[in-house]
């Protein structure tokens, strides 16, 4: 395939096995892990954690990415389609709250045919680093639940800097627009869990606060009253990350003065604890 399905429109080609584009991907998914999750957002995690498939591989590569070795490094087993079926039928029989595919921008149409093999009858979640296509997620209209963007920065600078993307924001808030369109307001079951909906997320970077202000204020201008935005403050330096200033956890003063604009904003928001800042929380990429 010419390979147009992320923002960066490389048009490379890419077969099965091998890929010349950015996420040096080939067509046949590859899963770095697949199991339950349960360090999301609680209305997603409940008690019995979300069936998360990681996939390898990224269009978007954060130069600070906690996922490192599957984002950029690629660790990970090719499955096939039945295989990836089977997978998502696995975890939906471990009882979890849903099915979460993280990182598949690159993978679309091999997740779509997964589904169409082993749709459970649970939500679909689709956690994303926010860099998409409108066309690629237009495909998943129907087919996905709820969204888990991230809304990463405004800057072209800082989105150069941290992802080689200047124009992530651009892309960004343009999906973010269509994820909401696609879902409607946000559901839940009598347990509190998500049903269906777009929760935002927005990572505090260190020495980066102003341009999360900025965040703050485009949600509040640009979505919907009552769009759930969760405000991590979970950022753990990484020894592949070499920016300046990056080698350091955020402070309790950047946080609060991200959360002191949220809440100022009215914005209804979800609020991370400062221990989530652990590389403990990484999880294991060692899937056999």
């Amino acid at each position: 395939m010419i390979c147009t399905l992320c923002p960066r429109m490389c048009r490379a080609q890419r077969d099965e096995t091998h890929g010349e584009g950015y996420c040096g991907m080939g067509t046949r998914a590859v899963v770095a892990r697949a199991a339950p999750h349960y360090w999301e957002e609680a209305c997603l995690s409940g008690t019995r954690g979300c069936g998360t498939i990681f996939f390898s591989g990224c269009p978007l590569g954060c130069v600070y990415c906690q996922n490192y070795e599957i984002s950029h490094e690629k660790q990970g087993r090719p499955v096939t389609d039945e295989e990836l079926a089977e997978l998502i039928a696995n975890l939906a029989a471990q009882g979890v709250h849903n099915i979460s595919f993280v990182t598949g921008t690159h993978f679309v149409p091999a997740i779509l045919r997964a589904l169409d093999i082993a749709r459970p009858a649970l939500p679909i979640v689709w956690n994303t680093g926010g860099y998409e296509r409108v066309d690629t997620l237009r495909a998943l209209d129907g087919r996905v639940d709820i969204y888990l963007p991230d809304l990463k920065n405004v800057s072209p600078r800082l989105g150069k800097v941290l992802a080689n993307a200047p124009d992530y924001f651009e892309a960004a808030s343009q999906a973010i627009l269509e994820m909401l369109r696609q879902t409607g307001s946000v559901q839940y079951d009598v347990q509190g869990m998500m049903t269906r909906g777009t929760i935002i997320r927005h990572l505090v970077i260190p020495g980066c606060t102003g341009d999360s202000l900025k965040v703050m204020d485009w949600i509040a201008q640009n979505t919907p009253q009552g769009t759930p935005v969760s405000i991590m403050r979970q950022y753990t330096p990484i020894a592949q990350c070499h920016v300046k200033g990056l080698n350091r956890r955020v402070t309790d003063e950047e946080y609060e003065r991200v959360l002191d604009r949220a809440r100022d904003l009215g914005l209804n928001a979800f609020v991370q604890e400062k221990e989530s800042a652990q590389s403990k929380y990484i999880p294991d990429f060692n899937m056999k």
